[in-house]
């Protein structure tokens, strides 16, 4: 059986957490943040979560992490 191919670019995005949920860097934090209030700028730091559907599809994606 050959090895499995992990997928870069999911590879770049997408961290497991222990209990296996997936965690990423939330979007709208790139450019044009001058409109955009403080607060939720600094609430787009916080690291979101995928749902435990989307995780599963993630894990066939990333077999080693």
């Amino acid at each position: 059986m050959p090895k499995q191919k992990t997928h870069k670019g999911a590879a770049k995005r997408f961290d497991f957490t222990k209990n296996g949920k997936a965690k990423h860097a939330q979007a709208f934090r790139r450019h044009i943040l001058t409109k955009k209030p403080t607060k939720r700028t600094r609430n787009l730091r916080k690291a979101a979560y995928l749902t435990t559907t989307e995780s599963k599809t993630m894990k066939k994606l990333l077999p080693y992490k």
